[in-house]
């Protein structure tokens, strides 16, 4: 269960990080309650999961979910590069977080 909460964290600080690209863009108060709520559920989340879940994997796999989870919205709601080498080196932060599930 903490996996699965750990990875609905990951999701929720996607949320809030597109809640900051909409501030950006002039949108500031869907942006900002997007951003708190996204956040707020985030952090909760990953508190919950931590409980269980050693800090350092689960700090590790929830920025990798963010990580790769905003270059994916990034390059599929806001124009940014589908570069080759950029889906590698994403691909390899998602190896990375599988690995550190598999070993954890």
């Amino acid at each position: 269960m903490s996996w699965i909460m750990l990875i609905i964290a990951g999701i929720f600080e996607v949320i809030g990080v597109s809640g900051i690209q909409m501030i950006a863009k002039g949108e500031k108060k869907k942006g900002f309650s997007i951003l708190i709520v996204g956040f707020v559920i985030s952090f909760t989340l990953l508190g919950l999961a931590m409980e269980t879940i050693p800090l350092g994997v689960a700090y590790a796999v929830w920025t990798g979910i963010g990580t790769v989870g905003s270059a994916l919205v990034g390059m599929f709601f806001y124009n940014e590069s589908k570069d080759r080498l950029r889906l590698f080196f994403i691909g390899l932060v998602v190896i990375a977080v599988i690995g550190l599930r598999l070993v954890s």
